[in-house]
């Protein structure tokens, strides 16, 4: 058995956020890759997250949406069902994808698309300095898909900066995700730094969970060799979910709900129970994962 109990949170070894000058825009324009419900697995983590559901004020950002504004109208129609005040802002370092997804806006407003024309949603020129109307501070930022082009040393100023910009209490989800969204993993931080590490996959067709090593985050994704902790974490998935087998029967959500309780049997200190994992989701505290 694992005894996680001894473990501490180390302390945030990240770098004092950068000064940011009025108008600065920080960040590199990522590929846009964009697609319909490809982020439903993270939006329904964070509908049900805290940090969301008891925000003051709920203002969550949508940093980096890429090519189209899809996602961020999906996000803020997915929150309304929790929150119906939730205001969502996508913010994009490409002025051009801004406009796009103005336009985008322009006919949900008009009524030519399948989402509420009142849903509340803006969009804006941004980056990880994540600029605001009258510099609001966010309850939640989710970034996804955009660390994947930076390198590993980068993590921990973006990191930094956009968790600066977060109301108290409120929470940053940086991870990323295949094309059709079927596999998906991110990091939970708040201003101290990372808290939780959650893996989501679509079970039906699954044939390993370790599958999930290429969408790792890029905090994580170089760190899955021997000897680190998330290369442990994944190999323990992968035999469970084997030991699980004959549950298929019963389906593969009955066939998931096994394979982490056998975790946690083990001695994984495995976040939140059965509804959680019937959604194919898997959530540790960080330093169960953290590179060591």
């Amino acid at each position: 058995m694992r005894c996680w109990q001894t473990w501490q949170m180390p302390p945030d070894a990240s770098p004092h956020p950068r000064r940011v000058r009025p108008g600065q825009r920080i960040g590199t324009v990522t590929r846009g890759t964009t697609n319909t419900n490809r982020l439903r697995r993270v939006d329904r983590w964070i509908a049900a997250h805290p940090a969301f559901r008891h925000a003051v004020e709920p203002l969550v950002v949508d940093l980096g949406y890429g090519a189209s504004g899809v996602t961020a109208l999906e996000l803020a129609s997915r929150l309304a069902q929790a929150r119906p005040d939730v205001q969502v802002l996508g913010l994009e370092i490409e002025p051009e994808r801004v406009r796009i997804a103005n336009e985008q806006l322009d006919r949900v407003r008009s009524g030519g698309t399948h989402f509420d024309p009142a849903i509340a949603a803006a969009f804006a020129v941004g980056g990880f300095e994540v600029p605001t109307p009258g510099g609001v501070r966010p309850a939640v930022i989710r970034a996804f898909n955009v660390l994947r082009q930076y390198g590993e040393g980068e993590v921990a100023d973006a990191w930094a900066l956009m968790t600066s910009r977060l109301a108290p209490g409120g929470l940053l989800v940086e991870g990323t995700c295949d094309e059709l969204g079927r596999v998906s993993s991110w990091v939970g931080l708040g201003p101290s730094g990372p808290r939780t590490f959650t893996i989501s996959l679509r079970r039906t067709g699954l044939d390993r969970p370790s599958v999930v090593a290429e969408r790792l985050p890029k905090a994580l994704i170089h760190r899955n060799v021997p000897g680190e902790r998330i290369h442990d974490l994944l190999g323990a998935l992968d035999r469970a979910w084997q030991v699980h087998a004959p549950m298929t029967v019963y389906g593969p959500s009955q066939r998931w709900i096994a394979t982490t309780a056998s975790l946690r049997h083990e001695g994984w200190p495995v976040v939140g129970g059965p509804r959680r994992a019937r959604l194919g989701e898997l959530t540790v505290p960080w330093p169960a994962v953290a590179p060591g």
